[in-house]
Order: C-alpha cells, then sequence, then structure tokens
C-alpha cells in the first residue's frame, strides 16, 4: 500500500472483490435457484460448468498476457463475467442457468490468469506474499456480508437479484481503478530489483494453436464426463469413454511435464493447487444444500455458515506471507491441507441430527484458516519458481490445474449424489422442513474429498526442487 503501488493495489482488490461476492452471494442463492428451476439433478452441473469453460479461457489467457500484457485479456474477462450473470439471472430453466454459469467461466479464466501476471510484472518479489495476503483478504468482506445479503435478497425478493444486481455493484470500483491496470499492464517485466543481472531482451512469444486446441479437448472432455456422470445409464459409457480419451492427453500436455507425478519443484506446486481447490469447492458446493435440505436451515444461515471462513482464509494468508516463514512454505501447505482434511470431516458431521448445526461454521472457519495457507503458499512458489517469459503459461497452468480439478471432483460428487438419489433430496423439503432421507448421498461427497486433501498433505512434502549440486 505505498505511494507507489497504493492505486494498483486497490485496482487488483476491486477486481478479486467482484469474483468473491460473486462466489458467496451466488452460493448462497444456488439451492433455491436449482430448486424452482427443477434442476436439482444438474445442481453439480451449476459449479462445474463455470470451471469446465474456465478451463479454455485459461489457456487463451496465458497465451495473449504473454503476448500482449494483462490488460486485453482482464477487460474482455470483466465483460464476459457480467455477461454469464445476467444470462444466468433471467433463466427459465435450469440449462439455461448453466450457460450462464459457463459464460461466467470464460471471464474467470480470462480474469484470474491476468491478474497473476500483473502481479508478476508489477511488483518486485520481496512483495508477491504480501500481494497474495491482500488477494485473501479481499474475501474478507463478501464472505461475511455476501451470505447475508444473497439469503436477505433470494427470501424477500427472489434469487434472479443477486445475479442481476452483482455486474451493478462493481461498475463504478472498476472505472476508477482501471487507469493503474492499465498502467500496470505496460510495467517493465519484472522489477529491476527482482533480478541480480540485466536480462537478454526476449522476442514476444509465438502464440501456440496447439495449446488452444488442447484446451478445446480438454473442456470438452470434462463437459463429456459431466454429462455422463449425471445421465447414468449403459449409453453413458460412450461419452464417458470419449471424454477419458479427450481429457487425459489434452491435461499431458497443458501441465508442466511431471505433474501427475509430483516432480519436485513446479509440477508438484501445480499437481497440489488442484488437490488443494477441488476438495475444498467440492465439499463447499453442496454443504449450502445439506444445510437446507437435511437441518431446515434457511438459504440465509446456510451461507452464513461458511462466512468465517473468509476471515480465516485471509488469516492463513497473512501468516504464509510472513519473511521468515519463507524457508518452510512446504509444511505450511501441509499444515493447510491437514486443516482442510480435518474441516470437512467435521463438516460431514452435521448430517447426524443429533449433532449441533454449528459445527458446519466452526469446521468450516478451520478449513479456510489451511486454505489461506495453502493457495497463497502454492501462488508465491508457482511465482518464484517461474521464469518472467513464462509467467503467463506457469499461471495459466496453474488455474487450469484448480478448475481441471473442481470440474472432475465437483461432477464425480454430483454422479455419487445424483446415484444414491441426492437429485430428489429437494422433492419432500423446503425451506423450512428438513428430510432425512439421503444422508448417505452427502456423505459420499464429503469422505472421499476429506481423504484426497489428507493424501495432499504428503504431496506437499515435494513442493520444493531438490538443492542445485555445487
Amino acid at each position: 500500500m505505498g505511494r507507489s503501488y497504493r492505486a494498483l493495489t486497490l485496482g487488483i482488490v476491486s477486481v478479486v472483490l467482484m469474483i468473491a461476492f460473486e462466489a458467496t452471494a451466488v452460493g448462497t442463492a444456488m439451492p433455491i435457484a436449482a430448486r424452482e428451476l427443477d434442476g436439482l439433478g444438474l445442481y453439480a452441473f451449476a459449479f462445474s460448468g463455470y470451471f469446465t469453460t474456465s478451463l479454455l479461457a485459461m489457456v487463451v489467457s496465458g497465451q495473449w498476457c504473454d503476448r500482449s500484457g494483462p490488460l486485453p485479456p482482464l477487460a474482455a474477462g470483466i465483460g464476459g463475467f457480467a455477461a454469464g450473470l445476467v444470462i444466468s439471472g433471467t433463466a427459465q430453466s435450469m440449462w439455461p442457468f448453466v450457460l450462464g454459469r459457463a459464460v461466467q467461466g470464460l471471464g474467470g479464466g480470462l480474469v484470474i490468469v491476468a491478474l497473476y501476471v500483473v502481479v508478476g510484472r508489477a511488483y518486485p518479489e520481496r512483495l508477491r506474499p504480501s500481494v497474495m495476503a491482500a488477494f485473501a483478504a479481499s474475501w474478507v468482506v463478501p464472505s461475511i456480508v455476501g451470505p447475508l445479503v444473497s439469503g436477505t435478497a433470494t427470501e424477500h425478493l427472489g434469487w434472479r437479484w443477486v445475479f442481476l444486481a452483482i455486474p451493478v455493484l462493481v461498475a463504478l470500483p472498476l472505472a476508477v481503478m482501471l487507469p493503474p491496470l492499465r498502467r500496470a499492464a505496460h510495467a517493465p517485466d519484472p522489477a529491476p530489483e527482482t533480478l541480480p543481472e540485466a536480462p537478454e531482451p526476449v522476442a514476444p512469444p509465438v502464440r501456440d494453436g496447439r495449446r488452444i486446441w488442447y484446451a478445446v479437448a480438454l473442456a470438452t472432455g470434462a463437459a463429456l464426463l459431466q454429462y455422463a456422470g449425471q445421465d447414468i445409464s449403459p449409453l453413458s459409457v460412450i461419452p464417458a469413454v470419449a471424454g477419458i480419451v479427450l481429457l487425459v492427453p489434452s491435461a499431458l500436455r497443458l501441465l508442466p511435464p511431471g505433474t501427475f507425478r509430483a516432480v519436485r519443484g513446479l509440477p508438484t506446486v501445480i499437481l497440489m493447487r488442484g488437490i488443494a481447490a477441488g476438495t475444498f469447492i467440492a465439499a463447499e458446493s453442496f454443504i449450502p444444500l445439506m444445510l437446507v435440505t437435511q437441518r431446515g436451515l434457511s438459504a440465509t444461515m446456510a451461507g452464513l455458515s461458511l462466512a468465517g471462513a473468509g476471515l480465516t482464509w485471509a488469516l492463513g494468508s497473512y501468516v504464509q506471507a510472513r519473511p521468515r516463514l519463507a524457508p518452510v512454505r512446504e509444511r505450511l501447505a501441509q499444515f493447510g491441507m491437514v486443516l482442510s482434511a480435518a474441516a470437512i470431516c467435521g463438516a460431514s458431521l452435521a448430517l447426524v441430527q443429533s449433532v449441533p448445526v454449528w459445527i458446519v461454521a466452526v469446521a468450516w472457519c478451520a478449513g479456510g484458516l489451511g486454505m489461506g495457507l495453502v493457495i497463497s503458499t502454492l501462488s508465491v512458489l508457482m511465482l518464484e519458481q517461474s521464469a518472467p517469459a513464462e509467467a503467463g503459461a506457469n499461471s495459466a497452468a496453474l488455474q487450469v490445474s484448480d478448475a481441471l480439478s473442481n470440474v472432475l471432483l465437483v461432477a464425480a460428487a454430483g454422479t455419487v449424489f445424483a446415484a444414491l438419489g441426492g437429485g430428489t433430496v429437494g422433492a419432500a423439503a423446503d425451506a423450512s422442513t428438513t428430510t432425512t432421507a439421503h444422508p448417505a448421498a452427502f456423505a459420499a461427497v464429503f469422505l472421499p474429498a476429506a481423504a484426497l486433501a489428507l493424501v495432499g498433505a504428503f504431496v506437499a512434502a515435494r513442493l520444493r526442487p531438490h538443492p542445485k549440486s555445487a
């Protein structure tokens, strides 16, 4: 927040605020929207559809940033994000609603990669952990205010207002902060103090059309897998196999070599981002639905049960930014994954009717602390281990891993949830009644996610590359 960086930091924070408020507000309204649109069977699509299209947008954004700077994809992404909100907010059935979420994913994928490139270009290495902490701090107010405002609007005005109001709310701050973002887009790459010697001039990267096609194949494969999971029948084997054939080779080419073998250094950083984000988001996507349908909470109270995680997430990110903890970042990530696994298990206890429902709020605060430690640490390590000319590609790889894991884990959770009768979980329940007909459907989502998060704690020991031989 010094004079040289204040305007830019505020500009970045305003963009993250938009994304954060959308995530917290929409998550609160989603169970009501899905029920009113008679689309509980497609509930997982409303989340995974966003992540599927963002896969393509992230790869495009990485190449776009490396060639033209981060401003063009940032501006295009914000526009697409707002357009998707409008499409979902005016939808009259579940499939157009899912389409709007997919358009949001295109915008979100462009934006998030561009923001990371801005950080890599405009801030010296010593300030980047603090910038990542500012990213996390941007979620605090939306995490607290978002569920309350969204729940109140959903109950008294209707869920559509939640989607349609967000683009209006962010228009003014984005317009005010655009100039510093524009200046950052043309900042020298990187700041002189981050390099011991001046680098040789490097030609702009050539657009790799193959990566775009791999991204298209990856997104298509993920969509086919989701479709197969929601249509459980013998014929669903065909799109499932086609999805795997498209997805696996594309992922191997879009992520750094050795990612799926957890090779030390950058490949493990990329892999860990997927494990950490995917497990947490897969569980979080179903918690509001569980609280509304199993424990009879209102949409407002269900959203507020997760609000404390925003505060503890910011706290965890602040802790990892302390300079004296830089040598032990991998241990911070390990501890964070243990907290995340414990939080998911703790939240699942609410399926037992005799357990007080506030256990979810307590557990999710612990999970938020863990995620703050993990996600910010991984972002810092990615920039630390990336050459300047590769910042866009590696930022895209980090986000692709995040989104791909979200798609696969949320889709797998949705498949299991539907197979165990979860698609009809809301048929006998409204916001004022409870049902215990399908607790196993929720448990089958939460417990595997917790187990995978625990695996991530072991993988995190490989985040740093081997020291070079003297």
